[in-house]
C-alpha cells in the first residue's frame, strides 16, 4: 500500500495533486541506486515539482534546501518524492522516467482515471491499481472535511488536526500568510508529500 492513497479534496483540487515516487529494493537494485535517486530529483526540480523529499533524510525545507536533499541521498530502500501540479507536467516525468530507464520501481498517486491517461498518452503500460475505499466506523468523530483535506496530504499523520487549526488562526490573526503556514506544516512531513501549494489555498479558504 501507499502512504499517499488516502487523500481527502474534490475532484478539482485533485486534478492538481499527483505524486511520484521511486525506490530500490535490497537485493535487487540498491546498489548504486544513489545516483538514480538524485537524476530523479534533479529532472522532477526542473519540471517544477511543487516539493520534493527523501523519506530517508527529510524533505528539502527540512534539509534546507535542493543542494542539501543531493548531498544526503544514499544507496537506500527508501523512497524518493516528487509532487506535481497539473498533468502535463506528470506527464513529462513520466516520459523522462520511460526514456531514462532507471531500473527502479516508481509509483504514481492520484486521480487513478487520470493517472491512466497520461500513462497511456506517454506509452507505459499499467502495472498495478490500488484504490482507497474511504472512511470506515465513527466518522462523526472524525475533524471537518477541510481539515482533513490537509490532514491526509501527510500519510504518515505527522501534519496534525491541531497544527492546522492552529495555522488558520495564525493567518486569521494576521501573523502569517497561509503560504507561509502551509510550509511550515509541510516540515513536519518527513517523506516530503504534503502539497503546500494546495494546502495554501485550503488554509486561506479555513480562515476566510
Amino acid at each position: 500500500m501507499t502512504h499517499t492513497l488516502h487523500r481527502v479534496g474534490t475532484l478539482e483540487e485533485l486534478k492538481k495533486d499527483y505524486i511520484i515516487f521511486i525506490m530500490a529494493e535490497r537485493g535487487y537494485n540498491l546498489e548504486g541506486s544513489k545516483e538514480k535517486y538524485q537524476e530523479f530529483v534533479i529532472k522532477a526540480h526542473e519540471l517544477g515539482a511543487i516539493k520534493i523529499g527523501d523519506a530517508l533524510h527529510g524533505n528539502i525545507l527540512s534539509q534546507k534546501g535542493l543542494d542539501n536533499l543531493l548531498k544526503n541521498i544514499t544507496d537506500q530502500a527508501a523512497p524518493l518524492h516528487a509532487i506535481f501540479n497539473d498533468e502535463e507536467k506528470l506527464k513529462e516525468m513520466l516520459k523522462w522516467l520511460k526514456e531514462r530507464d532507471l531500473g527502479i520501481s516508481a509509483v504514481i498517486s492520484g486521480l487513478a482515471d487520470h493517472v491512466h491517461r497520461c500513462c497511456q498518452e506517454v506509452g507505459i503500460s499499467r502495472h498495478t491499481v490500488e484504490h482507497s475505499l474511504g472512511r470506515w466506523g465513527r466518522v462523526e468523530r472524525l475533524p471537518t472535511e477541510e481539515v482533513l483535506k490537509v490532514n491526509t496530504m501527510c500519510g504518515h499523520q505527522m501534519v496534525t488536526v491541531g497544527m492546522i487549526k492552529k495555522a488558520v488562526e495564525d493567518i486569521k490573526s494576521g501573523r502569517i500568510t497561509p503560504e507561509k503556514a502551509a510550509d511550515e506544516l509541510y516540515v513536519s512531513c518527513a517523506c516530503g508529500v504534503f502539497n503546500t501549494e494546495r494546502a495554501a489555498k485550503i488554509l486561506k479558504s479555513m480562515a476566510e
